[in-house]
């Protein structure tokens, strides 16, 4: 029986607190009054095993600067957590899993500096490290999402595929934050592309019925914030979807 897409919640922070931006504009940021570490143990309440948990102050600097949200989500939940943003050097990549991560997101340095990516699954494993590659127009965004490059992205994932990365997550920065519902055709493409790798969505998601869509365009998971947090999508939606055959 084929398995259904993992529905992924994702935390994004500010200061220590939660936020999110709109098509990854710094300038559009809305600031919600949640705990980070409360609304972690809502998303595990529902029955979800897995956070994605974003550093934007990192993102656009030049190491994670939350990593006090991260041993706290850790230590308070039991929740599998993925980081990103900030990044950039061997010596971060240890802090952030000391501090509780599970696995690294490798975003811009994925990009912009290989060999250190490469280094980075050499020393942790391909397990690890997760690409993430953020799409704008069909360019690949780095930085916070302020730089846009001309990098192929079939060049970037076919040379993270040969160090045996295994899972990648894509986001459609149009799409990010905007409840406009998800590029289903992005996925799909690479979904058929690189049937190997496990392809994580991220951005987009309106309602539920993105992800039943999503369900069936061979992406593994479904990376959600905002629709959570404003609660277009709902505990009793999630639990019936974990429940259901």
């Amino acid at each position: 029986m084929k398995s259904k897409i993992e529905i992924i919640p994702a935390i994004d922070v500010i200061d220590g607190r939660c936020v999110r931006l709109a098509m990854g504009d710094y300038g559009k940021e809305f600031r919600y009054s949640f705990d980070p570490l409360e609304l972690a143990l809502k998303y595990q309440d529902m029955g979800l095993t897995k956070l994605h948990l974003v550093d934007l102050d990192g993102a656009k600097g030049s190491g994670p600067r939350n990593l006090r949200v991260l041993e706290r989500i850790a230590s308070g939940t039991s929740l599998f957590i993925e980081f990103g943003g900030g990044v950039k050097s061997l010596e971060s990549a240890g802090r952030v899993l000391s501090a509780g991560a599970g696995r690294v997101v490798a975003g811009s340095v994925a990009v912009t500096n290989p060999l250190l990516t490469s280094q980075l699954i050499e020393i942790y494993g391909p397990d690890k490290i997760v690409l993430g590659l953020d799409l704008y127009e069909g360019k690949i965004a780095i930085n916070g999402w302020i730089d846009k490059i001309d990098s192929n992205i079939e060049d970037v994932i076919s040379y993270y595929t040969a160090l045996n990365i295994k899972t990648i997550i894509c986001t459609d920065i149009s799409k990010d934050g905007m409840l406009s519902g998800p590029a289903y055709g992005l996925y799909k493409s690479l979904s058929a592309k690189y049937p190997e790798l496990d392809i994580i969505a991220s951005g987009g998601v309106s309602s539920f019925s993105d992800i039943v869509q999503l369900n069936t365009s061979g992406a593994k998971g479904i990376i959600i914030g905002k629709a959570f947090y404003d609660g277009i999508i709902n505990e009793k939606e999630v639990k019936e979807w974990l429940e259901s055959e």
